[in-house]
């Protein structure tokens, strides 16, 4: 039941990162905006992770390459869906976005069948035809604006596919740390993921970007709401993670979707159209199948 607990939490924890996030778009880019996710989140992820060791002084680690690996491939896949979900907003607004995001389950399914050869139940493959008709009905482009609304359509499952991946590399890699201590784990990989983002964006910014950077500089107080909101969600949903497979921590994960609808329309006055509902709940719906099945 803890799982649970954790992944509702996460996911009102999320939408307000993204929010905040969405707002420093402007001034520092996709990817200074991505940056101050995991730079102002890192002192509470430390914090966080002060706590779990206090907490499990019975744990013991074991660093191993399968650890390294899983925690740079997570990381390096969540840095790529991050930015690709700011763009994504920008496109196609703040609800439809964190709506294709959800885009990870069914697209990380199809992926493990052509990959690896996972077997799906009936039940599955069910949520996967539902999940891919009510993105497709999501992202149909408005006739004046098919160009961008194709645009974001493409982005917003392209951050899902992002996510799957990042999801399933941070599951294996507090596996492979501390499987008794499975939420010590999960802060420990969620401490080296955020410490090894922050080293490697703020290194491109510095050398591509300087005008982003300078600009997170200056936004450090609103920046800061966006680290924390982004390591406590991080922090759910990796203890989540570490406890549950990823796809019934997806299914939960799905009430992201109406409180993202919910912000979308008070703070940034946007109004779902009726085939934007259709398509959420379709997709949403189809998710949840496929998780369960």
């Amino acid at each position: 039941m803890l799982w649970i607990l954790l992944t509702a939490a996460a996911a009102p924890l999320q939408v307000t990162r993204n929010a905040l996030q969405r707002g420093l778009v402007g001034d520092a880019g996709p990817w200074g905006a991505t940056l101050v996710r995991f730079l102002f989140g890192l002192p509470f992820a430390i914090v966080m992770f002060a706590v779990a060791v206090a907490l499990t002084p019975e744990a013991s680690p074991e660093v191993s390459w399968r650890f390294t690996v899983a925690v740079v491939i997570g990381a390096l896949a969540q840095m790529a869906a991050t930015g690709l979900l700011l763009l994504a907003m920008r496109r196609s607004g703040f609800a439809v976005a964190t709506v294709m995001q959800q885009s990870s389950l069914p697209l990380g399914a199809l992926m493990g069948l052509a990959v690896l050869g996972d077997r799906l139940s009936g039940a599955a493959w069910i949520g996967v035809g539902v999940a891919t008709a009510g993105l497709f009905v999501l992202s149909w482009p408005r006739r004046e604006d098919v160009r961008g609304g194709l645009a974001g359509a493409l982005l917003g499952l392209a951050s899902g596919a992002a996510f799957g991946v990042a999801l399933n590399g941070y599951r294996q890699a507090g596996l492979a740390l501390d499987a008794e201590h499975p939420i010590y784990s999960a802060m420990a990989a969620l401490v080296c993921a955020q410490a090894f983002q922050s080293a490697l964006l703020t290194t491109i910014l510095a050398l591509y970007d300087r005008r982003a950077l300078r600009a997170v500089a200056t936004s450090w107080r609103p920046s800061l709401g966006a680290g924390f909101f982004g390591s406590a969600a991080s922090a759910c949903w990796f203890g989540a993670l570490a406890l549950a497979p990823a796809g019934p921590v997806r299914a939960v994960g799905v009430i992201e979707a109406p409180i993202a609808a919910a912000v979308g329309r008070r703070l940034f006055r946007e109004t779902p159209s009726a085939r934007q509902w259709i398509g959420g709940v379709l997709t949403s719906v189809g998710v949840v199948l496929t998780a369960l099945g």
